[in-house]
C-alpha cells in the first residue's frame, strides 16, 4: 500500500483546463545573475534542472526584460530577438526532462532601472534610484505593449510553458496602475480604470498571441505597504479586469522597493502576508498563489488546507534546498536544509552585481562547478571545530566517502549558531543546526562532543581540517576589567543577566545582534543577575520576540492586519523597549552601515524604534562605578549603565592549527579560525563545503 502523504494538498495535482501541474508548488522569479549572459545559459539550465528533479511543480525565471528601456541595469536579462529566444531552448529541456513546467519571467523594470534609459508612467523619481525616468510617450506606451507581446510570443518559441508578467513590486505595471506614480492625463492615467489599462491590455494582447495553452501567471501587488497604495477596492477591481483579460493565475505581489515595511528578510514572521491571497480568494475564479516567507512542508500545507491559497510560491526556500519538495512528498521534512530568509547571499549578492548563491547551500547557481562527487580514494579525515565551517566541511566530505570524525570541545553542535539563534527575528538558524544534525547522521561522521583535541590525538589521520573558530577581542580603555564589562558571549550566553541600562562597544553585525536582544529580554529586576555558566545557550531565558507572532509584527510595523487601508499601511505601534541601550562605535558615521545590502535598515529601523541610541565617533575614556565615560564631537558624558558589553571584534583561534605545524601535521584552516574580521557563516560554510569537495 501507498503511504498516505504528510502534505496531501501540496502534493495534488492542479488542473489548468490546457495542462496539470503535477503540485501545487510553484518555484517563484528570484533574479540569479546567471540570467544576464547567454554564456551563462548552461549554469542557469543546471540550476533549474536541479530544482525540476528535486520535485517542484512550476518554475518561474528570474525576470527578463521586453525591451532595453527595461532593463534592470545595462546588459541585464532581455528577450526580444529571435536569436535570443533560442539560446533559451537548453534551459526549458532541462527542465521539461524532470517533468516540470516553466515560465519566462517578463519584467519591465520602469523607474528602477538603474540606468539612463529609464522610463514610467510619469517623470517621478525613485527615491531609492539617482535616475529620473523619462515620460513615456502615447506611443511609447503602445510600443512597449507590444515589446511585451513579443517576448511572450518569442518565450513560447524557447520552449516555455508560459510567462509571467510582473504587475508587482514597484516595477512599471504597477508604476501605471498607482495613482502615486501615474499622474498621466490621457488614455493610460486618471481614474482607475485607465490607470490599469497598461496592464489588462498587455495581458490581453499575450493571449491573443500566444493562444489558449499558454501559462498566463500575473504577479499582482495585492499589498503594497507604500504611502497612498491601492486601496482594497481597487485590488480587487485589477484582479478582475485581469481575470477578464485572460490571465491563467494570480501570483501575490507584497510591497515595494522602496516600501519600509520589511517583507521577505528573517525577523518577517513566517507566512505573515498570506492573509491577504485569503482574502481577495472569493473575489475570482482563478487559481491564487500565496507568496513571502513559507519555507517549510507544514506552513505551506496549512495554508493550501484552509483555502487561503491554491498554490505556494518559494523562491529562497528552493535555492536553500532544491529537493525540497521530494523530501517533503517522502515524509522527511526534517532533512529540508531549510532557507534561514539571511539574504546574504542571494539578494545581498544581486544587490551588489553578483551571482546570486545561498549561505546555507553554497552550491546554489554554481551546480555545475561545485559538485560534491564520490571519491575514488577514502581517506580517514579529522575536523576539528562543529560550528557552520566544520559543520559544511565534516558532512561533504562524508557524503563523498571518507571516513569523518567531527570533534568539539562543547557538549553541543553549532558554535555561534547557538549565540545566533536566539537574536529575536534570529529563529530560524535552529532549523540550520536541526538539518546538520541529521546530515551528520545520514552521512555517517563520527561525531565526538565534549572532547578537547590535541595535535597528538590527531597524528594517526589522513587529513586534519581546524575549524575552531574565534575568540573575542579584548578591549585597552580603561577600567576595561571593571566587573560592569562583560563579553557578549556570557550576555548572549545567558551566564550574565543585565541591568537595566547598557552600553554596547561596538557597532558590527554582533553589535546589533546584542541591541535586539537587550531590548527585547524581559528584566528580572532592577540589578544584574549573576547564572552559573552554561555550556548550552539554549536552556538560558529567550527574549520576546514579536517576529515569531504575525499579529505583533505587524503591529510593530505599521501592517494593517484586515488589508484594508490605502497600501495595506496603519500608524506603528512599537512596543516598549526592555532596556535602555546605546550602540557605540569608534569610527565615525552612522552605526550599521556596513550591515547587509538588503537587510541593514530593517535592523537599523527595528533599534531606532526600541530608542536605542546609535553613535559613531566615539572615544571610550573609561569604566567605572559611575558608568561609562566616553566623548562625542569633543563632548564629555558618562552614560550611567549597570553593563558595557563588549563586541570589539574577533580573533582567530589558532592555538591547535599551529601546535599541528609544530608537529609537522599538515592541516587545513577554515572559518572563524581561518579570518574571523566578523562573524561570517556564509564565507564559513562555502569554504568548508568546497574544502571537503577538494579533499
Amino acid at each position: 500500500m501507498t503511504t498516505p502523504s504528510p502534505y496531501p494538498h501540496l502534493f495534488s495535482p492542479l488542473d489548468l483546463g490546457f495542462t496539470t501541474l503535477r503540485n501545487r508548488i510553484l518555484m517563484g522569479s528570484m533574479h540569479t545573475g546567471l540570467e544576464d549572459r547567454a554564456r551563462d545559459f548552461p549554469k542557469l539550465a543546471a540550476y533549474f534542472a536541479e530544482r525540476a528533479a528535486g520535485g517542484v511543480g512550476l518554475i518561474v525565471t528570474g525576470g527578463f526584460a521586453p525591451n532595453m528601456m527595461g532593463w534592470l541595469a545595462p546588459f541585464g536579462g532581455k528577450l526580444s530577438w529571435p536569436w535570443e529566444a533560442r539560446k533559451h531552448r537548453q534551459v526549458t529541456a532541462a527542465v521539461h526532462g524532470h517533468g516540470a513546467k516553466i515560465c519566462l519571467q517578463l519584467l519591465h523594470a520602469g523607474r528602477y532601472a538603474y540606468h539612463p534609459l529609464q522610463v514610467a508612467p510619469s517623470r517621478i523619481k525613485s527615491p531609492i534610484n539617482p535616475f529620473t525616468p523619462r515620460a513615456l510617450t502615447g506611443f511609447g506606451v503602445e510600443r512597449t505593449i507590444s515589446a511585451y507581446v513579443n517576448a511572450a510570443r518569442l518565450a513560447r518559441d524557447g520552449g516555455y510553458d508560459g510567462v509571467e508578467i510582473m504587475g508587482s513590486e514597484g516595477y512599471l505595471i504597477n508604476q501605471f496602475l498607482s495613482a502615486r506614480t501615474n499622474r498621466r492625463t490621457d488614455a493610460w492615467g486618471g481614474d482607475l480604470r485607465k490607470r490599469m489599462r497598461f496592464a489588462t491590455e498587455i495581458v490581453r494582447r499575450v493571449r491573443e498571441a500566444c493562444g489558449p495553452d499558454f501559462i498566463i501567471v500575473y504577479r499582482l501587488s495585492m499589498l503594497e505597504l507604500v504611502p497612498e497604495g491601492s486601496s482594497w477596492d481597487e485590488i480587487v477591481a485589477q484582479a478582475k479586469a485581469i481575470e477578464a483579460a485572460g490571465a491563467t493565475l494570480l501570483n501575490t505581489g507584497i510591497g515595494w522597493h522602496e516600501a519600509r515595511v520589511p517583507t521577505i528578510a528573517t525577523s518577517v514572521p513566517r507566512a505573515a502576508f498570506a492573509g491577504v491571497t485569503a482574502k481577495l480568494r472569493p473575489e475570482v475564479k482563478l487559481p491564487l498563489v500565496a507568496t513571502n516567507r513559507i519555507n517549510m512542508p507544514d506552513v505551506a500545507e496549512g495554508i493550501l488546507a484552509c483555502g487561503g491559497a491554491d498554490l505556494v510560491s518559494m523562491a529562497r526556500p528552493l535555492l536553500a534546498d532544491p529537493a525540497w519538495a521530494n523530501k517533503a512528498r517522502a515524509g522527511r521534512a526534517d532533512r529540508i536544509n531549510t532557507c534561514i530568509a539571511c539574504n546574504q547571499a542571494c539578494l545581498d549578492h544581486v544587490f551588489s552585481q553578483k551571482n546570486a548563491s545561498c549561505l546555507v547551500n553554497p552550491r546554489a547557481c554554481v551546480e555545475t562547478e561545485l559538485v560534491y562527487a564520490p571519491t575514488t580514494a577514502p581517506r580517514r579525515i579529522a575536523v576539528v571545530g562543529a560550528g557552520p565551517a566544520g559543520l559544511a566541511c565534516a558532512t561533504v566530505a562524508a557524503e563523498r566517502g571518507h571516513r569523518v570524525t567531527l570533534f568539539d570541545a562543547a557538549d553541543e553542535i553549532g558554535g555561534q549558531f547557538n549565540l545566533a539563534k536566539r537574536i529575536p527575528g534570529k529563529e530560524e538558524f535552529h532549523e540550520t543546526l536541526r538539518y546538520f544534525r541529521h546530515r551528520i547522521e545520514d552521512t555517517g561522521v563520527e561525531l565526538r562532543l565534549s572532547t578537547p583535541v590535541d595535535a597528538a590525538a590527531l597524528a594517526g589521520f589522513d587529513a586534519v581540517v581546524v575549524a575552531t573558530g574565534i575568540r573575542p577581542r579584548t578591549v585597552d580603555f580603561p577600567g576595561a576589567d571593571h566587573p560592569k564589562v562583560v563579553s557578549y558571549l556570557d550576555v548572549l550566553g545567558g551566564r550574565v543577566r543585565t541591568g537595566p541600562r547598557v552600553a554596547i562597544v561596538g557597532a558590527g553585525g554582533i553589535g546589533f545582534d546584542v541591541a535586539e536582544f537587550l531590548v527585547h529580554q524581559p528584566l528580572v529586576d532592577a540589578s544584574v543577575m549573576e547564572v552559573a555558566p552554561k555550556t548550552d545557550a539554549a536552556d538560558s531565558p529567550s527574549p520576546d520576540s514579536p517576529s515569531l507572532d504575525p499579529a505583533r509584527w505587524m503591529a510593530e510595523w505599521g501592517v494593517d492586519p484586515t488589508f484594508s487601508s490605502p497600501g495595506g499601511l496603519r500608524r506603528p505601534e512599537p512596543e516598549p523597549p526592555a532596556r535602555e541601550v546605546w550602540l557605540l562605535q569608534r569610527s565615525p558615521g552612522k552605526p550599521g552601515a556596513k550591515l547587509g545590502k538588503t537587510t541593514g535598515w530593517i535592523h537599523r529601523a527595528t533599534l531606532k524604534a526600541k530608542q536605542v541610541a546609535m553613535l559613531g565617533g566615539v572615544s571610550y575614556l573609561g569604566v567605572d562605578d559611575t558608568g561609562f565615560r566616553i566623548r562625542v564631537d569633543g563632548q564629555e558624558q558618562t552614560l550611567p549603565v549597570d553593563q558595557v558589553v563588549v563586541c570589539a571584534g574577533q580573533e582567530p583561534r589558532r592555538d591547535l592549527f599551529e601546535a599541528l605545524q609544530a608537529a609537522g601535521i599538515a592541516a587545513h584552516l577554515i572559518g572563524g579560525a581561518d579570518v574571523a574580521a566578523e562573524l561570517d557563516a556564509k564565507r564559513a560554510i562555502d569554504q568548508g563545503s568546497r574544502l571537503a569537495a577538494a579533499l
